[in-house]
């Protein structure tokens, strides 16, 4: 018997990508969440993009709300220029067109409402719903087989966490068939998985469903005014014991053991996981060619580092990312990610830090535990991340003494003058 398999013409996916972003401080003021630079070269939406592509899953539309330009942008320039409207492909990006009423999109479910016309008019058998700000490699067909060999209306891609941080997701209960059983929005007290009682099973946003059954249960929870049109809060747990919700386990492919995967929505988490890529094993593997993250690429000369000659100082960077047209000219860089056009000068040094593009850092300069924003140059002499007083006076320190350093960081003198637009 033939393996079972799903046709990827018969799939389309959703990629939520609306959300204000709140959480992540600064880095959202002038772009929207999953637009936020990430790993030097990357946007945070491009995961979940090359997921799909990878995944062989090319009709993709993303639904866009705040701050939407840079998104919208990229996508044009980096993601629709390699698919072909001839064999059906596409990927766009669909803002709030007040479809259904007067309104922006108020939550995951009513995103999805508001844009129905899209899924009858591709007439999928099946509907993928997928988050745009999370950090993650995973294969969608498997997910898909799984979900034709229940018979499901909906299955929802799982995964295991300790228990204290399950409060913050949706936490979930099945039987020994993966059927789900139980389900509670970031609850106080998160149900243990059975056997282990300091872990809990999450929903990761990533949903697969019988057209039918979505179109169904939306018209449904639309008509419902008490309803705060979200799929975690009101729709999964509208459809408990109504319609087959099944678990699926994301598991690494190689390994078997849970996978990789960071919800980047606060400044700590978003920094850790830029931190992870910089290890000597990462456990994202950005070098996988059988799975490539697919990006759009500026073009940039490779990076440079000078000087080598003898009684100068060697510009080195080391257990670092450093993206091209990058220039470390007697400077040192480490543990850190240097996003594309950042020139690091001579006795300068850099650690444990997220430069995320076209930045100048001046001679002499120390920086440790920074985010650096786009455009934003550090004056020569300038200290950041070894005297939170003090940082705390010009600059936004989050909770775990992270500085955010943005453009409107208080310097005696910036490159870009006040009034100048940033690039997002």
């Amino acid at each position: 018997m033939a393996p079972l398999s799903v046709d990827p013409r018969n799939v389309l996916s959703f990629v939520l990508a609306g959300g204000r972003g709140n959480r992540l401080d600064l880095l959202t003021e002038v772009r929207s969440k999953p637009s936020v630079p990430f790993g030097g070269k990357y946007r945070i939406i491009d995961f979940t993009l090359s997921n799909c592509i990878n995944s062989e899953l090319r009709r993709i539309a993303v639904l866009t709300q705040y701050k939407s330009s840079s998104l919208a942008k990229h996508i044009r320039l980096g993601w629709s220029p390699n698919l072909s409207p001839v064999f059906g492909e596409f990927v766009v990006t669909v803002p709030p067109q007040q479809k259904v009423d007067d309104r922006w999109y108020v939550g995951t479910a009513d995103a999805i409402h508001q844009n129905l016309d899209i899924i009858r008019e591709n007439q999928p058998r099946f509907v993928l719903i997928l988050s745009g700000d999370h950090i993650y490699k995973m294969d969608y067909r498997p997910l898909l087989v799984s979900h034709v060999r229940h018979a499901a209306d909906l299955t929802v891609v799982t995964l295991p966490v300790p228990r204290l941080q399950a409060t913050a997701f949706g936490v979930i209960a099945t039987d020994p068939e993966e059927q789900i059983v139980d389900f509670v929005e970031k609850p106080v007290d998160p149900i243990p998985i059975p056997g282990e009682p300091n872990h809990s099973l999450v929903s990761m946003g990533v949903y697969c469903f019988t057209t039918d059954a979505l179109l169904a249960v939306l018209e449904e929870d639309a008509a419902d005014p008490t309803s705060s049109h979200d799929f975690g809060k009101d729709v999964l747990p509208r459809m408990l014991g109504r319609y087959r919700l099944f678990s699926h386990p994301f598991r690494d492919a190689r390994t078997g053991e849970p996978g990789y995967w960071r919800d980047v929505g606060t400044v700590g988490a978003y920094y850790e996981a830029n931190m992870d890529l910089v290890a000597v094993s990462p456990q994202l593997n950005l070098y996988d060619p059988f799975w490539r993250i697919h990006t759009y690429q500026e073009d940039c000369p490779p990076a440079k580092f000078v000087f080598a000659d003898e009684g100068e100082r060697a510009g080195v960077a080391l257990d670092s990312l450093v993206s091209g047209g990058c220039i470390v000219s007697g400077g040192r860089v480490v543990r850190s990610i240097l996003a594309s056009r950042v020139r690091i000068n001579s006795y300068a040094e850099v650690r444990e830090s997220l430069l995320l593009g076209d930045n100048d850092v001046g001679r002499h300069c120390r920086i440790r535990r920074a985010i650096i924003d786009r455009c934003v140059n550090i004056p020569a002499n300038t200290v950041i991340g070894y005297d939170e007083e003090e940082d705390r006076k010009r600059f936004r320190v989050v909770d775990d003494g992270i500085c955010l350093v943005t453009a409107d960081a208080q310097f005696p003198t910036l490159r870009h003058p006040a009034g100048t637009a940033i690039p997002a």
